[in-house]
């Protein structure tokens, strides 16, 4: 009687661990050479249960909590905030809901994989495919599944931890993959191999014969696997290793020196006079230090200056006088409006202190800059920015104009969301600026949000120039090599000379079309299957009577 119970709890420990191996990939621990194998062990449960979707389901959800849950714990470090007015409790409270949503809507969609797994290899076996093409066609509807699955979810709100992101900043060979149909192209790597060593797994005792002369050969499937597996894994880094060592052939007419703040201005602070005080002095110190030193623009963090730009142009401050005098481009985080709300934004601002463009972040965050399906959780949930006015998000088909040439703009949390990216160098953008905060959570964050803007310099083959308020500011060249990266809390600035690109990968000219291509070759497979199997079914049926 306590058999079956034990080995559920004993299956869902195992997909636990492999998630949570999937889970170490990324910052702080950084072992990424753990994404090619920590599928295996849910794949193999999933394979092994076929009949019992609700268990494969809970499976799938294990392993999604193993691995969202550990890759995002950084959001607890959100705690304390007592210097919101926060109580300590409350805060503490709010941390953990916030861990506990992210994780667990990150979570559904292995559990949704899980759950199409089942069906999948149920419909194969009852089609009496061979079972050497069953293990091609588990893998092809495996990468299908998981690939539209992240696509879906790209359209959703949240949106981290592609298991893409597992190879970066470390494995730039394989990220070059990105250049071909996004993200999904290393996410689609990553669940291919992963499957046929998993297929290796499964079927280690199993054997087919080939027909070869007079004598048959038998060939061990799990050979055959594993050396698909291996074949793939080498094949595809030597893709990327080609797209890598592709020269950049940058001109000295498309190069510019842009000057880089890194105003170290804790949010503890950030939001009161003393605050203001402080990122006033850095951001014109800074300044006017990179103006001298010769730079074209300077680049400040998200919501540098934490006031409208208009109201804080009208108090004549010391920085707005910098620019009047130094007369360099300033890209400037501050607060914009919309109608009567409030954006965040970044504003071009000329040597004359005119605002020359003006882009809208996009992609709020959820829970911080708002609350989703705010009329039900907003009497729970306290909104985690101190700022009173409500906070609404830019038009998602922005351009952002500047002397020194068309900018792709990600503010912070957009450097998640790869189209956002493609949609505006497709349409001209020379080089990517990163304007990011990061200083809410633990510094586990910084280095992940390093890693996905390396991911989008290499997909849209531009330059990066990244500031944040307390680290990791860097210069990341078309190729995903980090040029110069800052130290953490500390005050610094940084000059270096990038190069505008007009190039277009496969990426940003045709978009993700690896996705629809896998997921239809997939669930053509599928209905083929399901197809023959119901014609079997009734062929038996016939024979009966």
């Amino acid at each position: 009687m306590l058999k079956q119970p034990y080995q559920t709890l004993t299956n869902l420990g195992i997909a636990l661990v492999g998630g949570i191996l999937m889970g170490l990939t990324p910052a702080p621990v950084n072992a990424w050479w753990l994404a090619w194998i920590a599928l295996v062990p849910l794949w193999v449960l999933v394979i092994n249960h076929p009949s019992r979707i609700k268990q494969c389901t809970l499976l799938g959800l294990a392993w999604g909590i193993g691995y969202h849950g550990l890759a995002l714990s950084w959001i607890t470090g959100v705690h304390p905030m007592t210097w919101m007015g926060v109580p300590w409790l409350a805060s503490l409270a709010i941390a953990l809901f916030c861990w506990l949503f992210i994780t667990l809507w990150g979570a559904v969609l292995p559990a949704l994989w899980a759950g199409i797994m089942v069906l999948a290899h149920v419909s194969l076996k009852r089609s009496q495919t061979p079972l050497r093409f069953q293990i091609g066609y588990r893998v092809l509807i495996g990468v299908g599944a998981w690939c539209g699955l992240e696509w879906l979810w790209g359209f959703g709100p949240l949106l981290w931890t592609s298991l893409s992101y597992t190879q970066s900043p470390y494995n730039l060979v394989i990220l070059h993959l990105g250049q071909i149909s996004g993200p999904t192209t290393v996410t689609a790597a990553l669940i291919a191999v992963n499957g046929f060593m998993a297929e290796a797994w499964l079927h280690r005792d199993q054997s087919w014969q080939l027909n070869l002369g007079e004598k048959p050969y038998t060939l061990p499937l799990h050979r055959k696997s594993l050396g698909l597996a291996v074949g793939l894994f080498v094949s595809l880094h030597l893709i990327g290793l080609g797209l890598y060592l592709r020269p950049l052939n940058q001109t000295p007419d498309s190069a510019f020196k842009v000057g880089i703040i890194q105003g170290n201005v804790p949010n503890e602070i950030k939001l009161y006079p003393a605050g203001w005080r402080k990122a006033i002095e850095g951001y014109t110190t800074g300044y006017n230090t990179l103006a001298e030193q010769g730079v074209e623009a300077v680049l400040t963090p998200e919501t540098a200056l934490p006031f409208f730009w208009t109201e804080f142009q009208q108090h004549q401050s010391s920085f707005y006088q910098a620019i009047l005098n130094q007369k360099v481009t300033a890209w400037v985080g501050a607060l914009g409006s919309q109608g009567r709300s409030i954006t965040n934004s970044l504003f071009t601002i000329n040597g004359q202190g005119q605002v020359l463009s003006q882009y809208n972040k996009v992609k709020l965050v959820p829970l911080g800059e708002y609350i989703p399906f705010e009329d039900f959780l907003g009497r729970f949930i306290d909104r985690l920015s101190p700022l009173d006015a409500h906070m609404v998000a830019g038009q998602p088909r922005q351009t952002f104009d500047t002397p020194l040439g068309r900018a792709i703009v990600g503010i912070c949390y957009e450097s998640a969301f790869a189209e956002h990216f493609r949609y505006q160098t497709a349409n001209g953008g020379e080089f990517i600026l990163s304007p990011s905060n990061d200083a809410h959570y633990s510094d586990a964050m910084p280095a992940q949000h390093h890693a996905q803007d390396v991911m989008r310099a290499i997909e849209s083959d531009r330059w990066t120039v990244r500031a944040t308020n307390t680290g990791y500011s860097g210069i990341v060249d078309p190729h995903g090599r980090t040029q110069w990266l800052s130290q953490l809390h500390i005050y610094e600035l940084h000059a270096a000379t990038i190069y505008r690109r007009q190039t277009q990968t496969l990426y940003v000219r045709w978009g993700d079309w690896l996705t629809p291509l896998l997921a239809g070759l997939g669930f053509m497979v599928w209905i083929a299957n399901f197809a023959v199997s119901r014609s079997q079914n009734r062929a038996r049926l016939s024979s009966l009577d």
